[in-house]
């Protein structure tokens, strides 16, 4: 019989990708969704049939407590945070009660209900925030520059706590900025392709931004998923820095993406202060030793290939969104809409 998955954050990008991977593992997959008229389930609708989809939230206990004695689910990997960084400044009470406290209740849960559990948290890179070293690594101290930071900070010290207190085996991913096609648009690597096959499709004429000289360093979201279920899979817990090693612009990202398309970047883009965050983060780079040696876990995207992996995919999605937009003018053209 197949290993049984929890899935919090189920419907956003590294969700659906992680759902994909367990279930060729052949896992039953359990995802968690709040009740709401609104979800956004367009990440995991393909899978559909596939997933078994539960309603709970991180800010009620008791619904996670039910959940987990309902799925008896082997592992649980907390994806779900309020992520997005500039949002974390308007919704900061929000994003700690989500993303840190929620942590927290669903490790009570699981203490509650069955200890044996495997727990998977979602760490972040954004939790070194003012670096203290470079490049930055397990060993290296926190100094989180936003409150989605901040309450990352709490999530991931909570989980050891947990685990050194209650033997829960219990890891923590520090992952890395991680993106793909599925990223949210309000991302800015996301925002960049996406501006980039407008453009070129000729539906839009500048592409306004903030820091372009913030650097990161930048995966692919497939690769860092396989590494969650590697540390689950350990002999022990652990906590696990997933990165490239390597560190590129804002800029960067930017003239690839056009160049990418044949286009000058410098006759589109403009800087914009609405978009520069109140404190922010210069240059973020992993050392991701650890999770080579001990996991066997490595990249296999590069940065340019990243790039253009991001740049066609949205530029397929724009000629389709054209199409199905050119059909329904000629429907209404007809009266037949």
């Amino acid at each position: 019989m197949g290993k049984r998955a929890l899935i919090t954050g189920i419907t956003g990008q590294d969700g659906s990708y992680l759902a994909e991977f367990l279930l060729q593992k052949g896992y039953t997959v359990f995802g968690l969704i709040r009740r709401s008229s609104t979800t956004p389930t367009e990440r995991i609708n393909h899978l559909s049939d596939q997933l078994q989809l539960v309603s709970g939230d991180l800010l009620d206990e008791r619904s996670l407590r039910q959940i987990i004695e309902t799925c008896q689910p082997d592992e649980i990997y907390n994806l779900a945070a309020q992520s997005f960084v500039p949002e974390s400044w308007n919704q900061a009470i929000l994003t700690g009660e989500v993303t840190a406290l929620g942590a927290t209740r669903l490790l009570n849960a699981i203490l509650d209900v069955n200890p044996r559990i495997r727990f998977y948290q979602a760490s972040t890179s954004e939790m070194f925030g003012k670096a203290q070293t470079v490049p930055q690594n397990e060993s290296t101290p926190f100094y989180p520059r936003s409150p989605y930071g901040v309450s990352k900070l709490y999530a991931h010290w909570i989980t050891v706590n947990y685990r050194e207190s209650y033997g829960l085996f219990a890891c923590s991913g520090i992952l890395f900025n991680h993106e793909s096609p599925r990223r949210g648009l309000e991302f800015v690597t996301r925002k960049v392709t996406y501006a980039v096959a407008e453009i070129q499709a000729g539906l839009r004429h500048e592409l306004l931004l903030g820091n372009l000289d913030a650097r990161r360093d930048w995966g692919y979201a497939p690769d860092y998923v396989q590494g969650m279920w590697l540390m689950l899979q350990a002999e022990e817990p652990d906590d696990y820095v997933l990165a490239t090693g390597e560190t590129h612009s804002v800029h960067e990202w930017v003239e690839k993406s056009f160049q990418a398309v044949g286009l000058d970047y410098r006759d589109y883009v403009k800087t914009d202060p609405r978009f520069v965050r109140p404190a922010e983060v210069d240059l973020l780079i992993g050392d991701a030793s650890k999770a080579r040696t001990r996991l066997g876990w490595k990249p296999t995207v590069t940065f340019d290939e990243l790039v253009e992996i991001m740049v066609n995919a949205d530029r397929e999605l724009i000629q389709r969104q054209q199409i199905v937009q050119q059909s329904l003018s000629r429907h209404q053209r007809r009266g037949t809409v």
